[in-house]
């Protein structure tokens, strides 16, 4: 069941939430063996949270828009009772937080049970969802393929169906690339929409939060709970709610949409061009529009991200090296040798980039693009073969989310359901309109060209 369907049956009593948390932990203990989605289940917590859940209907007051749908969290979200691992070896090490993160918070209070925390790529510097300390994540539609990363539990729990709602981060893609392969619904907000507080960082001035869901009703319901300013985040203190939950059905006819071009065009399998293909066809969308130097953007991000994630890990890489994925470390180390001119130039093209961006939303409202270009690689596959090149996989897979994710766009990545594997395109917004990109979500949703399908490896 959706969370929508769940959370109107709990406030009309045909069900409960004790039930729908008791079906999502029997499902979680029937799969995750084989998708490895989670590393903490929260069980006993859920089964207060539901029974409080179900007495305050009882009693005639209205838990809230969420009332009993299980969620699960990205291991890098406070949850109280629990070290915040961040996908790490050291992080385990950590006393148990006192607190639980600002939007796992707002979800409880919508009246959502967590029932568990989910596994990530280290420290979420990863594309993968290959965890050398917790094992990878594994794909729900082919347990033999990736999940994608970092957010790589959270793809597949919901891809799976184990819950209908998880919340993952988005620096370069990391929500986006496992909606992609594990063919689920996911949103980026804009940078600043949602708080990260009580979150363990990546890297701040790119780091994003957002829900993964089975239909852009769910993703919707669950972005509008945790809306808000929190002064906790320096990014997330003045924007006030917005919510767009009720803006699904509205007409998207008079929106002025476009495929990018040019270099979202290029490095791409045959798969993620028919699936933009599909979707602009569906919309009726024949116009083209360049994202001016995209290619220089993600090296920039590149640049940004591996410096500020190296200052953030420079007394854990003195002190315990031996304790990180070597992959994860060595970039770090690499990071933290950048010259400072050269983050100085990537923060000044930036900005400059940010400007010209702003100026092409001036003709277009909404722009599509692949998330990801290729489908689900196989689990250690290291290289793939494009156009007659061979490219390492783990540097590629956020090939078309980084240049978007690096000015902080506002995306919704829909799965097209290709056979066998699905494959994600990215819905882009100017920045603070979630609401369009969720109606176009929608819109293609209601025309069958968007769905997430049914997990066929578990």
């Amino acid at each position: 069941m959706s969370a929508v369907d769940i959370a109107r049956a709990v406030k009309d009593k045909t069900s409960s939430a004790i039930e729908a948390t008791e079906a999502a932990l029997a499902r979680i203990a029937r799969h995750d063996a084989v998708l490895n989605s989670f590393t903490d289940v929260t069980a006993e917590r859920a089964r207060a949270k539901a029974r409080a859940v179900d007495a305050a209907i009882a009693a005639g007051r209205d838990p809230g828009p969420l009332a009993g749908v299980p969620f699960a969290v990205k291991n890098l979200f406070d949850v109280k009772g629990l070290p915040t691992r961040a996908g790490s070896k050291i992080n385990r090490d950590l006393p148990a937080a006192a607190r639980d993160a600002t939007v796992v918070e707002r979800l409880g209070a919508a009246g959502a049970v967590l029932v568990g925390a989910l596994n990530m790529g280290e420290y979420a510097y990863d594309f993968t969802g290959e965890n050398i300390h917790d094992g990878p994540s594994r794909n729900p539609h082919d347990p033999t393929r990736m999940t994608g990363g970092s957010s790589g539990g959270s793809g597949s729990a919901v891809g799976g169906a184990l819950v209908p709602l998880a919340l993952g981060s988005d620096t370069n893609g990391s929500i986006r690339v496992p909606s992609s392969f594990c063919g689920i619904f996911g949103l980026k907000p804009t940078y600043g929409r949602l708080s990260r507080a009580r979150s363990f960082p990546f890297v701040f001035s790119l780091d994003h939060v957002g829900p993964l869901a089975r239909s852009v009703g769910d993703l919707a319901l669950a972005y509008d709970a945790m809306q808000g300013p929190d002064a906790e985040d320096a990014a997330c203190t003045t924007r006030p709610a917005e919510p767009v939950s009720g803006l699904l059905d509205q007409d998207i006819g008079d929106l002025r949409i476009a495929v990018a071009g040019d270099y979202f065009q290029k490095n791409v399998f045959p798969e993620a061009t028919e699936a933009v293909g599909r979707v602009a066809k569906a919309l009726g969308v024949s116009r083209t529009v360049e994202i001016p130097e995209a290619a220089r953007a993600r090296a920039a991000a590149y640049v940004i991200s591996t410096c500020e994630g190296a200052s953030l890990h420079l007394d854990r890489l003195r002190t315990r090296p031996e304790d990180f994925d070597p992959a994860v470390r060595d970039r770090l180390i690499a990071g933290a040798m950048i010259p400072a001119p050269m983050v100085d130039r990537a923060q000044k093209f930036r900005r400059w980039y940010r400007s010209r961006v702003a100026e092409l939303f001036k003709s277009v409202d909404v722009i599509l693009a692949p998330a990801t270009p290729c489908v689900a690689p196989r689990l250690g596959q290291v290289n793939f073969v494009l156009d007659g090149v061979e490219m390492p996989v783990r540097a590629n897979i956020g090939l078309h989310t980084q240049p978007i994710s690096f000015i902080g766009l506002p995306v919704v990545a829909v799965p097209v359901p290709l056979e066998p594997m699905p494959i994600g395109v990215q819905i882009i917004a100017p920045p603070w309109r979630e609401d369009i990109a969720l109606r176009v979500a929608a819109a293609l949703e209601r025309a069958g060209v968007v769905a997430a399908p049914p997990p066929k490896g578990i």
